[in-house]
């Protein structure tokens, strides 16, 4: 993947995962999808510029619903996300 960009879509199990990826491909950008029960290995391995999270049907405040391995965040340097997101995050995920 060198010299190149490189995203990852984590999908949650949501409806727009490729359409999202085929957006991201439109602007020249190389573009995977992985579930997120695997997404953590294939981040470590691939080193992205860039991860997307979508979301998928399930509440966050479900208790069954998926979850976020708190030590993707490391691979994060800057993250593009609202003030809801972010409290969230920290408040819910990362306590």
């Amino acid at each position: 993947m060198e010299n190149k960009e490189f995203v990852i879509v984590v999908d949650f199990g949501g409806q727009y995962n490729q359409l999202i990826a085929r957006r991201v491909r439109e602007n020249h950008v190389y573009c995977e999808v992985y579930p997120y029960n695997k997404a953590l290995e294939k981040i470590k391995e691939l080193k992205p510029q860039g991860i997307i999270f979508t979301g998928g049907p399930n509440s966050v405040y479900e208790e069954n619903s998926p979850k976020i391995e708190k030590e993707i965040f490391e691979f994060l340097d800057q993250a593009e996300m609202s003030y809801e997101e972010k409290e969230h995050i920290y408040n819910e995920v990362l306590k």
